[in-house]
């Protein structure tokens, strides 16, 4: 039998920790798990430098007439929340259905989704990084045919365990390359509903700069191409937490500009759109993510574009 690597052996001893933790939090109820983030989210904030540093500077930028303290008391919130994401991903991809589904207390903009598909027409859902997406996802494909892009996780064992909770409800996970959006184009095509990640930075050639909060943010360009094809209708799509109790679904209507056939334009339209969500309750929002990486300076070949940089 072939020895395994040193690195491979770590993997696997990672994989098989993280599912085990996995299983044991989806066996927990929310108010447990909400319990617990209360005293990581202090923990993230005076310990992991990386994440505070990213949140303040972020919050610096969507909020640039607050306080200090008012921005740092929204950060530790911020990493509450996203604490409560982390410990509640077990409890999304392995609970069992009926417990999943009893924690979403309601559901708002159903109407959205029902009526496009009853006028024959697909329906793009825009899913930031907003409360638990991954609820989100259990919803959607417990209701419609669903179909969303997926990057296999870094810890390669994780694969199987992290497909299998996104498509036990249905839905249909497809590559982010060129075959993944030729199955999000044949999706819409038979009136279905596909997600997107509107708030992930793309690759440089994928996107154009729009703004988001008033600062520009590498932002992709994919949807206006789905549209265009396919006169879909886009909704953003979140799963609001209420703590220790479960979730809310919210859709709602995505800015107009999302339709146009312009790359800044609907690009700009699609960052409105995400604030108009996080406006439900900012610190729900996964500030910690480098929105802002890439800056113009960058594509113009600027010799000091480093200086330009947040981050």
């Amino acid at each position: 039998m072939a020895q395994r690597s040193p690195s491979t052996r770590k993997a696997l001893f990672q994989a098989r920790a993280i599912t085990w933790l996995w299983k044991s939090l989806a066996r927990w109820p929310l108010s447990t798990l909400w319990r617990i983030a209360t005293l990581l989210g202090p923990l993230v904030y005076r310990f992991s430098k990386r994440e505070r540093q990213v949140t303040e500077i972020n919050l610096k930028v969507v909020k640039p007439n607050a306080s200090a303290d008012e921005r740092k008391a929204l950060a530790k919130k911020s990493l509450q929340h996203s604490a409560a994401t982390m410990l509640e991903l077990g409890y999304a991809w392995m609970g069992t259905p009926e417990k999943v589904a009893a924690s979403i207390l309601s559901v708002h903009g159903r109407d959205k989704l029902d009526s496009a598909r009853a006028e024959g027409r697909g329906v793009i859902v825009l899913a930031p990084h907003f409360g638990n997406w991954e609820v989100l996802n259990f919803w959607l494909s417990s209701h419609f045919p669903f179909t969303a892009m997926y990057e296999p996780p870094k810890i390669i064992g994780l694969e199987p365990v992290i497909r299998h909770g996104r498509e036990r409800m249905g839905a249909s996970l497809v590559p982010t390359n060129a075959r993944g959006v030729a199955a999000l184009l044949k999706a819409l095509k038979r009136s279905e509903a596909i997600g997107i990640l509107p708030d992930q930075e793309p690759n440089w050639g994928s996107g154009v700069f729009a703004p988001f909060y008033g600062h520009n943010a590498y932002t992709a360009t994919l949807l206006p191409k789905l549209v265009a094809r396919t006169q879909a209708r886009v909704v953003t799509g979140v799963a609001l937490r209420v703590p220790g109790k479960g979730f809310e679904i919210h859709f709602l209507d995505a800015d107009e500009r999302v339709y146009s056939n312009d790359d800044a334009e609907s690009a700009t339209g699609v960052n409105a759109s995400v604030e108009t969500s996080i406006a439900l309750d900012p610190v729900q929002y996964q500030w910690e993510y480098k929105r802002y990486r890439k800056v113009i300076e960058q594509q113009q070949g600027l010799p000091d574009a480093d200086n330009f940089r947040l981050y």
